[in-house]
């Protein structure tokens, strides 16, 4: 069973080429997504369940992933197949170092990863990825991503002189934000992952109404403040009828290198309290490290410049988990017709 799908993988379709020879038995299980949190479990209990069979001798089952696409007339973005929004309540709370290593841990796993910089205002993903001064070029009429770590990335950014400053209404946001989605090649993805700016204004709506998002994760840190207008987006987002697909909770409990006893530092209601509230999955909780804001400055995503650290391992299991909601939403959707 999947346990996320809650279905067996036969009915899903996943088990695929069966071959049975002199008792011998090969198969590949393909599932939803590559970062599948499940996958060796699913894999060990596929084994269990033929060995139990009787004449059976070597087994060999081999695991592939196959990211269902989704169908929307009058996509701007026909060739990704999820689009995730990130989105908080409130600046400050590090909803681009999350969006950023989320993305680079989706790549890890093999799937085919962009990052889109809605935040007109603030573009700060060419910064945080060592790349402020590199300038996209354009082939067809189209305006080809910056790759980096095994990203396809896009920016307003990229667009701009150093220090220019923005100075746009609602309609210019609306229509950058258009163009960002449907002027780029972003070529064929399994997740595009779309930073956007704080609060609920003009980019956060038009995304919404532009893209078909697959959904939307909420990013809080342990603060009163930062939850309740955290409240506000998903009711934004609900309104629009994009699912929310999780909480993902920064700056958590501080972990002491020395000693390793972890420290509330902030006191106010935690992700997992906030997920309860709005009813929605917990995605995880990244701990206060100052490695993660050194690697910021220093151009590198946290996730690669510290693999080894706790922040790692969590973006990881996270990555992992908006992985399964994604196909979760995909599977719901394709079940009812939608």
């Amino acid at each position: 069973m999947d346990p996320d799908l809650r279905r067996d993988i036969v009915s899903l379709g996943f088990v695929k080429n069966l071959v049975l020879e002199n008792g011998n038995v090969s198969l590949t299980i393909e599932l939803t997504t590559p970062a599948c949190p499940v996958r060796d479990e699913l894999q060990s209990l596929a084994k269990e369940a033929i060995r139990a069979m009787p004449g059976v001798g070597e087994i060999n089952i081999e695991m592939t992933a196959q990211v269902r696409k989704r169908e929307e007339p009058g996509d701007l973005i026909p060739g990704v197949k999820h689009a995730i929004a990130i989105a908080s309540g409130k600046g400050g709370v590090g909803k681009s170092t999350v969006t950023i290593n989320l993305a680079v841990a989706l790549a890890e796993t093999g799937a085919r990863v962009g990052l889109m910089d809605a935040d007109v205002y603030g573009p700060s993903i060419p910064m945080m990825m060592g790349i402020p001064d590199e300038r996209p070029l354009t082939t067809s009429s189209k305006i080809l991503p910056i790759e980096r770590y095994g990203l396809k990335m896009m920016s307003l950014g990229f667009l701009l002189e150093e220090g220019q400053a923005v100075l746009w209404r609602g309609p210019m946001v609306a229509g950058t934000v258009k163009q960002l989605l449907a002027d780029v090649d972003w070529g064929e993805l399994d997740y595009l992952l779309v930073d956007l700016p704080p609060g609920t204004g003009d980019a956060p709506m038009s995304l919404a109404q532009l893209a078909p998002l697959t959904g939307v994760v909420i990013v809080t840190t342990p603060h009163h403040v930062a939850a309740n207008i955290a409240g506000k987006s998903v009711h934004l987002f609900r309104r629009l009828n994009s699912p929310i697909m999780g909480v993902v909770e920064n700056m958590a409990g501080f972990a002491c290198p020395n000693c390793g006893e972890v420290t509330r530092i902030f006191a106010g209601m935690t992700g997992e309290e906030l997920a309860v509230k709005i009813g929605v999955p917990f995605l995880g909780s990244v701990p206060l490290d100052p490695m993660v804001s050194k690697a910021s400055e220093e151009g590198v995503p946290s996730i690669l410049a510290y693999p080894d650290r706790p922040q790692a391992v969590e973006f990881r299991a996270m990555a992992g988990r908006l992985a399964a909601q994604a196909s979760i939403i995909a599977m719901s959707r394709a079940t009812v017709g939608v």
